[in-house]
Formats: C-alpha cells, structure tokens, sequence
C-alpha cells in the first residue's frame, strides 16, 4: 500500500511556478515518511475544444480526481491573473463538486503559492483566491510564520500567505535565495503537518 503524499498541484504558463512547485516538492521530501506527487492541469480552451494532448508533452502529469482525493494534504500553485488564480486551475477546482459532498478533503492541511510578472501584481490577492475553494472543501489553510527570517528580507516575493516569485515581466528573473528557502520551508511545513494530521 504507498505511503502518504503530498499533492503539488499547480498550473505554469511560463515556467515560473513551474520551477516553485519543484522546489515545494523537494521541501515535501525533506520529511521522512511521506512523499511529493507533482501534477498539472490543462489549459482552458477559448473554442471550448480538447486542444491540450492527453498527457503532457514535458513536466508534470494531469491531475486526477483521485490524486486529490488520496493526498494527506495540498500544496496549490498558480500564476497570477489580474490578481487571480489562473482560469485553469480555477476550472479544475470547480469540477471538484464531488470530492465536496464526500467531504474527502475536510481536516486535510493546504497551502498556496503564486508567481507574478510585476511585484505588485496581485501575489497576496491571488493567494488568498486558491485559499478560497479550499475553505469550502473544509481543508486547513496555512502560510508561512514570520518565525522565517526570509520574510523580513525579502526584497522580492515572499508572504505570510504563502511563497511567491517575482519572475519579472519578461519572466526571466531567476527565483532569488529568499524565495527559493521560503519554497523549500512551505513545502517541509506542510509534510511535517500532513504526517501529523495524517496519524
């Protein structure tokens, strides 16, 4: 029977939150006896068409409902659109509705983390948003305590919300140390609270 894991959901249009989701994964694996499971979701067509491969060609897998439903808890990463989640991950999370009425999600730890092209672009907004659906689904959301030197320091991303990533408008700003340890410590919190929830 596999072990506990945590799920890294999360939609990267550029890379940016792409390459965060790694570094939460490599946080999740810090923690003995538990595991990261990377998973993506497709883009949103705007012909209401298939026009994604059913596998990804690189990168992350689809995210299934049953890779939701298993997790001992949820690391959920978007870029930020207008101050919002992106409209993939937002589609994907509303097909949720049964996981919902199970209540196969309810006690379960989640945190959230984004990626913007300009600093002020929403990063704190957009959190907040990915926090949202899951209240309803009855998870226990989580950020990142000001016990982290890195969020007196910062001079890029990095929140109490969750992590964050200023990549820069041409997205090509490499993500700082700040950034990358605040990664690493979001995704090690929520291993160590998954596996105490878990039990």
């Amino acid at each position: 029977m596999p072990g506990p894991y945590v799920l890294v959901l999360y939609y990267s249009r550029r890379g940016a939150t792409a390459s965060m989701a790694n570094l939460v994964a490599r946080g999740v694996e810090q923690v003995a006896g538990i595991e990261a499971r990377l998973r993506t979701v497709p883009a949103v067509s705007p012909v209401s068409e298939a026009t994604e491969p059913p596998v990804p060609e690189q990168g992350a897998v689809y995210c299934t409902e049953d890779d939701l439903r298993n997790c001992a808890g949820l690391a959920l990463g978007s870029p930020t659109r207008f101050g919002n989640m992106a409209a993939p991950l937002k589609y994907f999370l509303d097909s949720t509705g049964s996981l919902w009425v199970s209540g196969d999600l309810i006690n379960k730890p989640a945190a959230v983390f984004t990626s913007t092209s300009s600093l002020h672009g929403g990063q704190e907004s957009t959190l907040i948003s990915m926090m949202l659906p899951l209240l309803h689904h009855g998870m226990v959301i989580f950020g990142l305590p000001y016990s982290l030197p890195q969020l007196n320091t910062t001079s890029s991303g990095g929140t109490p919300y969750g992590a964050s990533h200023h990549a820069g408008p041409a997205n090509d700003n490499p993500i700082s140390d700040a950034e990358n340890q605040l990664c690493l410590a979001q995704g090690k919190r929520i291993a160590e609270l998954a596996l105490q929830l878990h039990s």
